[in-house]
């Protein structure tokens, strides 16, 4: 009970089905190197080390995950790195780019994703078992009421898709909520054609008051500007493509 409740803590349900711990394996694409983010006590990583075509890693924060990792798979110690994903230099690590994958822990899962935004030139694809609200979010399209700042930075650099939903039953503790697999493979897009920090302040200052349209929280964040109307205006947040924010940025840039 203990061990639970620290994992619990963490943010960690482990996921306890070796059919469904298969699938997500199995969905990620094979060649080079892959980092399974929170091994736990290796359900997942089992079926990641039986594939030829991947050479696995595994990142663990959980000192006593990464004790049992090393009783149980032994021939995974040497790349088992024991530490905080979000910490990590990939680009130290992992040079020549690395696939990620894992049951990532719900309470920094979004923290992940945009960890992956800042690799996005290391990082070809990534296979995740998140929260399903999380899950509906990123691949949600425009104009959906699930659509927010993740579904917009993480579709501007890659295309998304939602595997399947996974139930509560087949974790240890259940969380309260239904879990879903995503899968997100970078997409052809190498330069948005707009300045990338900018684009990510006018998205998030869009969906600061996603309810309104988006004159209100654009002038709430960069102020009066020399025009002071732009036919998104009269639009939500929820309505704008990658696109969309590509131009109005462009827009907003001009005016700053």
């Amino acid at each position: 009970m203990a061990e639970v409740r620290a994992k619990k803590a963490l943010g960690q349900h482990f996921l306890t089905d070796k059919g469904i711990a298969r699938r997500i394996a199995e969905a990620l694409s094979g060649g080079g190197a892959a980092l399974e983010v929170g091994c736990g006590m290796g359900v997942l990583t089992q079926f990641l080390l039986e594939r030829n075509d991947l050479t696995t890693w595994g990142a663990e924060i959980d000192t006593e995950s990464v004790d049992y990792l090393h009783v149980h798979y032994p021939e995974f110690t040497p790349r088992l790195m024991e530490g905080d994903f979000l910490q990590m230099d990939l680009e130290k690590l992992f040079p020549d780019g690395v696939k990620v994958i894992g049951n990532f822990p719900y309470n920094i899962s979004s923290q992940i994703f945009f960890k992956v935004l800042d690799y996005k030139g290391l990082i070809p694809e990534v296979v995740g078992m998140i929260q399903r609200e999380v899950a509906l979010r990123i691949a949600s399209p425009a104009g959906n009421r699930d659509y927010g700042i993740l579904s917009v930075l993480l579709q501007a650099w890659y295309d998304i898709e939602y595997l399947f939903t996974v139930s509560e039953g087949v974790f240890n503790p259940p969380p309260k909520v239904k879990s879903a697999v995503v899968r997100l493979k970078r997409n052809n897009v190498k330069e948005l054609g707009c300045d990338e920090k900018l684009f990510v302040k006018v998205v998030k200052a869009a969906f600061s008051q996603r309810r309104k349209m988006l004159k209100n929280p654009l002038k709430a964040v960069f102020g009066p500007m020399r025009s002071e109307e732009h036919r998104f205006f009269t639009l939500r947040a929820e309505n704008l493509s990658v696109s969309d924010y590509v131009e109005l940025t462009n827009w907003v840039a001009e005016r700053l």
